[in-house]
């Protein structure tokens, strides 16, 4: 078995990814801490922005509401989500979250199981706002778009 050390990651270390709205950080990864079961970041939302629809068909979403106010669409139906609450977006459940509030949000994300390859991982199910915004060196590789 490969043990990995414990490594600290500092949120001023990763890359913003505004692909699908919003700004995506990967902060605890396979590549960044060598994580073999998921994988945790931040999504930062300004007041009106919002996060493209998607779903994993491999991972379980939990979500953690650090600051302000969200409203997140599962399956289409829409439910708030404010400050200190926390949501499980099951298998394959469509999601979109918007910032419904006036200040700045935060939420932390971690997505577990990983997909068998990174690219199965993520489906796009509605055009990303800023698509030639990815914030990163090359493409996601854990994106393909369903129409």
């Amino acid at each position: 078995m490969t043990k990995h050390r414990p490594r600290i990651v500092d949120l001023s270390e990763t890359q913003p990814n505004r692909r699908r709205g919003g700004d995506l950080r990967a902060v605890l990864t396979p590549t960044s801490v060598g994580s073999t079961s998921g994988f945790m970041g931040l999504a930062v939302m300004a007041p009106g922005e919002s996060i493209a629809e998607h779903y994993h068909p491999y991972s379980e979403e939990f979500v953690y509401v650090v600051s302000g106010m969200l409203e997140v669409d599962l399956d289409g139906d829409a439910h708030p989500l404010r400050t200190d609450q926390g949501l499980l977006v099951p298998l394959n459940v469509r999601h979109r979250f918007r910032n419904v509030g006036d200040v700045e949000a935060r939420m932390v994300f971690h997505l577990g199981p990983l997909a068998p390859r990174p690219e199965l991982g993520h489906v796009d199910t509605e055009e990303a706002p800023h698509p030639e915004s990815t914030g990163w060196d090359r493409p996601p590789e854990h994106t393909r778009v369903v129409s």
